[in-house]
């Protein structure tokens, strides 16, 4: 149905606390079954992160979402579809129109990603109708943040279906000889040192928590995020991301990997032209009025909460504040309410999408050594031991 082309631009727009949105199921609305989930995964991504490609995979992840976005802009006027950053990989749902092209385009982006950096992206995509036919649910809603962001929150094991489904069908094709078309990433920037807390005191979070029963999923993580909020404090006092621990970095290694996964090839110039480009942008950043709103604005269009089926979150805390919130999460994964994954580190790291510097940006927010990835490690271990 053409109406549902725009489901997701004309789906209203709460400004509930999360915490309330929650707890008013009335408030999401199931996908429209002629809807498409897409998921890209850096295959055995913990063994490259073990092995050092952190950077590589989170460019990697980020890289996917700026393919797509940029895919859809020329395609669809309103460019206005859900999607979720995973440190490993992004989940994107879209209309049937659009499904071909952004395949096409995240096959092409596939072998691009499998001659410039050695690793396996799998992509899949699976239409909303299977998903209900299994009797699995996808409801949707859309919520303000802050006064810069909105984000898609999903309730329902819908995507978390399709992912493993998607995985497990996924086959590596070889397919050396077929042409690789450039790969638009526009607007791609990940030039930011790796972010201390924002306070000396803290440490970063990366979390995971799952609960599989449908019927109790928005109570749960009702729960869990009241409890994140008396803990740690609202969104904004949590946040990892603060403007004064930003630095940009000029460490040509990541001006080599943004330019072969931009270019697909070695250009002295682009490296210089950036590299001196960044060397300004320290000032810039710190001495023109521009430049300061635009870091201020970082904090509040950074991706630091993610509801796909799952909480994900990246969080500043002290010992004393994670300690707490682990023995609330022990508690309720005791209870059999829910399997959670975390990992703590010394900082976060940073990918953006810019289209320019006033509104026009998005921040996704992993944590180091791993963040998301290590986090869902420790998951995946639980969840084989409740199988077994």
């Amino acid at each position: 149905m053409k109406d549902n082309q725009t489901f997701y631009s004309r789906l209203p727009t709460s400004r509930l606390p999360l915490h309330k949105l929650l707890g008013e199921e009335q408030l999401f609305q199931s996908l429209p079954a002629d809807w498409h989930v897409i998921v890209v995964d850096v295959e055995d991504s913990t063994l490259a992160v073990e092995q050092g490609s952190h950077h590589d995979v989170n460019f990697i992840a980020t890289g996917s979402i700026i393919a797509v976005s940029n895919k859809v802009k020329e395609y669809y006027e309103l460019a206005n579809i859900p999607y979720f950053f995973g440190g490993d990989g992004a989940t994107f749902l879209v209309p049937a129109f659009l499904l071909e092209t952004l395949l096409d385009t995240l096959d092409n982006y596939r072998r691009h990603v499998k001659r410039q950096f050695g690793l396996v992206l799998r992509v899949g995509g699976l239409a909303v109708a299977e998903v209900y036919q299994q009797g699995v649910q996808l409801k949707i809603a859309k919520l303000k943040l802050n006064n810069y962001l909105v984000i898609p929150v999903i309730l329902g094991n819908g995507l978390k279906y399709t992912e493993t489904l998607i995985k497990a069908r996924f086959a590596t094709k070889e397919d050396h000889n077929k042409e690789i078309l450039p790969v638009n990433l526009e607007g791609m920037n990940c030039r930011w040192n790796e972010i201390a807390p924002p306070s000396k005191e803290e440490k970063i979070l990366c979390l995971l928590v799952s609960c599989s029963d449908e019927e109790r999923q928005a109570q749960v993580y009702h729960e869990v995020v009241i409890a994140i909020d008396r803990i740690f404090g609202k969104l904004d006092g949590r946040q990892p991301i603060s403007a004064k621990r930003l630095k940009l970095s000029l460490r040509i290694a990541n001006f080599r990997r943004e330019m072969y996964g931009k270019l697909g090839r070695y250009d002295f110039f682009y490296l210089l032209k950036n590299w001196l480009g960044t060397l300004g942008g320290r000032f810039y950043f710190r001495l023109f009025e521009e430049g300061k709103g635009y870091l201020k604005k970082i904090r509040q269009l950074s991706s630091t909460l993610m509801l796909d089926g799952n909480i994900n979150s990246v969080i500043a805390g002290t010992d004393d504040q994670i300690a707490a919130l682990i023995k609330v999460l022990d508690k309720l994964e005791k209870a059999g309410d829910l399997i959670y994954g975390a990992h703590v580190t010394y900082s976060s790291i940073m990918s953006c999408y810019v289209l320019d510097y006033k509104d026009n940006h998005v921040h996704f927010v992993d944590g180091t050594e791993g963040g998301y990835t290590t986090a869902a490690k420790m998951f995946k271990a639980k969840l084989a031991q409740t199988s077994s």
